[in-house]
């Protein structure tokens, strides 16, 4: 497991939509965290991951309708703690959820998930993240088996056992995701998730799940979705997030081809969840 990331701060102008935009083309490039602050955003790319041309394909940069500005440096593993500690204020979903870190008080409502997202993609803050947990919330989960696909923190299949699912496996690609997890889960007392390292090759083959859940980028979910609907029980629903409002047509037609119905999706700054059904 790589302890090293290259930290890139960006200043953008105009702030938004323009911090938007880059956020979701570097989550394409294959940075996997990110911190907003009021002049932009610090995007991190695993060291081992990092190539010189990881910009190259980032549109927003060359565009005359922004002005960015960036510097980049390797950061330690241990200074993403700090950093999440000076950006990190909880935060509460739908008036019954909320998520905060280990240092903050504590919530009085029916869910409080308690996260250390150390350098782990998921807090609630991302309005993927949070349009994700708002599905979970309205939807029934109780007895039933889920994956959880891209877990980062494992916020979300947290969520999910506490809203009374079964039995559930959570799966990333990345060690320190998986192992930040396996640490949440135990930490919020959770004993029906299970963790796994890898990507979709690792979901089971036969129809094994009764809810689905990937929140990952629109290129990943449209090379996997085929594994989805496999591993997806006949009535089965798929939550799927992390692309744009002008990505989701695309994302419909690739569900419908593979027999899935659209439900529904919510929208929140231009991200996209999208719920379907088997």
């Amino acid at each position: 497991m790589s302890n090293i990331y290259i930290e890139y701060d960006f200043k953008v102008n105009p702030f938004q939509p323009g911090t938007e935009i880059l956020i979701a083309e570097l989550g394409y490039a294959g940075f996997e965290s990110f911190v907003e602050n009021e002049n932009g955003v610090q995007a991190y790319i695993q060291k081992n991951e990092w190539h010189k041309d990881v910009l190259e394909g980032i549109h927003i940069l060359s565009s005359s309708e922004f002005e960015i500005e960036y510097v980049s440096k390797e950061i330690a593993q241990v200074n993403w703690n700090e950093e999440w500690e000076k950006n990190f204020n909880p935060i509460e979903v739908n008036d019954v959820c909320a998520v905060r870190a280990p240092f903050h008080e504590p919530y009085n409502v029916p869910y409080e998930i308690v996260i250390e997202p150390k350098m782990s993609f998921g807090t609630g803050h991302h309005e993927t993240t949070f349009m994700i947990l708002q599905f979970i919330l309205e939807n029934e989960f109780e007895g039933k088996t889920v994956l959880d696909m891209g877990c980062g923190t494992a916020v979300l299949a947290i969520l999910a056992e506490k809203r009374g699912a079964a039995a559930l496996d959570a799966i990333d690609i990345d060690e320190w995701c998986v192992e930040n997890s396996a640490e949440n889960i135990e930490r919020n007392n959770c004993s029906r998730i299970s963790v796994a390292l890898g990507d979709a090759s690792v979901i089971p083959s036969e129809e094994k799940y009764e809810t689905i859940i990937a929140n990952i980028n629109r290129n990943i979910l449209l090379n996997d979705m085929p594994v989805y609907v496999n591993s997806l029980k006949k009535g089965g629903e798929l939550y799927l997030s992390g692309f744009y409002k002008e990505d989701l047509p695309l994302i419909i037609e690739a569900c419908t081809k593979l027999n899935l119905s659209f439900v529904h999706n919510k929208e929140r700054n231009n991200w996209i969840a999208a719920k379907f059904s088997k």
